[in-house]
């Protein structure tokens, strides 16, 4: 464009667009594609030298957290604010072992779910130097668990969440028998209720046993289809998952997971306790 057609399209003086015009021109930001004659006066079509431009600050570069996500949201920035160390991820991601493991013999079924959950941090921390990702049998007692710490998959899977199941305000019922253990659901030390569905999971967040500095995030179901349903919880759904913290070191929530479409997959969530 010109700068008269600069003008009308921006609603200003025409002297103002060659007063910037100059300057923009000068600084090498725009250039002079054509000149046409119009009505005795001679116009100059100007376009950009680039697609894109950056403002380089004179104080230079520092580090900042992204927070494009959290926004002013302190539910999520508080819940999360121990794993961020100038912006990085500061932390292990822990899930089951796919090999037959622990008194349950099982195998998880539930540690792929840890790759949605990492795409959501991914949008606000960056990624740390070390690995963060870690199977349960491959946790070193003297370095690992001194972490922060976000445990995926109940008890049955996860041999970490076994261990701190105790410090749980909403703990998994956990019974032995002849052939080793079984797991009864989840109980409740504020309401007494106990949750057995399959659908049903918890997320929590307290002080790390082994590390008092530390903190540990759980997000586990009484089965497989129960931790998906903890994970989208905090993912896809955090603004009402987390809507009653604030802050305190002993938090705890029942998930529900829902089918609303009918395919025989949860995705959507709510809130029990």
């Amino acid at each position: 464009m010109y700068p008269l057609e600069i003008a009308k399209e921006l609603g200003i003086h025409e002297q103002k667009v060659y007063y910037h015009t100059r300057k923009l021109a000068k600084a090498g930001a725009i250039t002079i594609t054509k000149e046409e004659k119009k009505k005795g006066a001679t116009a100059k079509y100007y376009k950009t030298t680039s697609f894109a431009f950056g403002i380089e600050f004179p104080q230079g570069y520092k580090t900042i957290q992204n927070l494009c996500l959290l926004g002013t949201e302190n539910q999520l920035q508080n819940f999360f604010k121990e794993f961020l160390d100038d912006g990085v991820f500061d932390g292990k991601i822990v899930v089951g072992s796919p090999q037959p493991h622990g008194p349950f013999k099982t195998s998880a079924r539930d540690g792929h779910y840890a790759a949605h959950l990492a795409f959501f941090l991914g949008q606000f921390v960056k990624i740390p130097k070390e690995f963060a990702i870690k199977l349960d049998v491959d946790v070193k007692v003297e370095k690992e668990e001194k972490n922060n710490l976000i445990l995926v998959g109940g008890p049955g899977t996860n041999l970490l969440t076994q261990e701190i199941n105790d410090y749980l305000p909403i703990k998994f019922i956990v019974q032995s028998n002849d052939q080793g253990f079984l797991l009864g659901g989840l109980s409740s030390n504020k309401t007494q209720q106990i949750y057995t569905s399959d659908v049903k999971g918890v997320i929590a967040k307290i002080v790390n046993p082994w590390d008092k500095t530390k903190r540990i995030i759980i997000l586990a179901g009484n089965k497989a289809v129960g931790t998906k349903a903890c994970v989208i919880a905090l993912t896809n759904f955090w603004k009402t998952t987390l809507q009653k913290y604030v802050g305190e070191d002993n938090f705890a929530v029942v998930i529900q997971g829902f089918d609303l479409d009918g395919d025989g997959k949860v995705d959507s969530i709510e809130v029990r306790e």
